[in-house]
């Protein structure tokens, strides 16, 4: 699979994340509006397609990304809770997707070295969230990673 696939998946599965978070709406109506190419709120998420519309999206990566962030989504808190310098319900909800997305990642798939894992974390909060949030976000999966996955 290419990479560009599977960063537009990690993309499409922030955003699903986020909606999800927001809305409470159960993970499979989510994954459906966005497979089904439902248009997301462009002012709102910075998203300028509709969605999995984009060419070489990995929609298998993006349904794994998407329900193992949704359920275990309490786990992952859990995991990222001493990481984090403040309580976790003071986050961004933009800064939690991301947060949990690569938790998620760092502790499931094996096959995605931590180091991209952080990079493309980075890289989605740089376009998707608050404008020093990838500081915040490279400091706590940095601190994180080496808890969680062996180098």
């Amino acid at each position: 699979m290419k990479p560009a696939a599977r960063r537009n998946a990690r993309q499409f599965a922030l955003q699903a994340i986020y909606s999800w978070q927001i809305t409470k709406e159960n993970v499979a109506t989510v994954e459906e509006q966005f497979l089904s190419g439902g248009k997301y709120d462009e002012e709102e998420h910075h998203a300028a397609e509709p969605a999995l519309t984009a060419p070489e999206t990995d929609v298998v990566y993006f349904r794994d990304l998407l329900t193992g962030v949704a359920l275990n989504h309490t786990e992952l808190d859990s995991k990222l809770r001493p990481f984090v310098s403040r309580p976790m319900q003071d986050l961004d909800m933009m800064e939690l997707a991301l947060l949990r997305l690569a938790m998620y990642e760092m502790t499931s798939r094996e096959d995605v070295p931590y180091k991209v894992v952080i990079n493309e974390a980075i890289e989605l909060a740089k376009v998707f969230a608050a404008e020093d949030s990838h500081k915040f976000v490279n400091g706590v999966l940095d601190k994180a990673a080496p808890h969680v996955r062996k180098k």
